[in-house]
């Protein structure tokens, strides 16, 4: 069985769009490809617009959960 890659969390919580993805955008880069990046988001924007940044970017959107008070967007390199 395969371990799972290891994830890394940015809390962007009372970052708003565009800079949200801004901050995003510069952490994955600076991963090595395939590792994750769980991104903690409170912005409605965040959901719709980061998603459809990362992938035109090459990124995978592997997730998208509701948490009290936002959500969580996991992309991986």
């Amino acid at each position: 069985m395969q371990a799972a890659p290891p994830v890394e969390i940015l809390d962007l919580r009372g970052v708003r769009c565009p800079l949200n993805w801004a901050h995003a955008r510069v952490r994955l880069d600076a991963l090595p490809r395939g590792m994750r990046l769980m991104l903690r988001v409170d912005d409605p924007r965040a959901v719709r617009d980061i998603p459809r940044a990362a992938e035109a970017c090459g990124h995978v959107l592997l997730d998208i959960a509701p948490e009290a008070g936002g959500w969580l967007i996991q992309i991986e390199r």
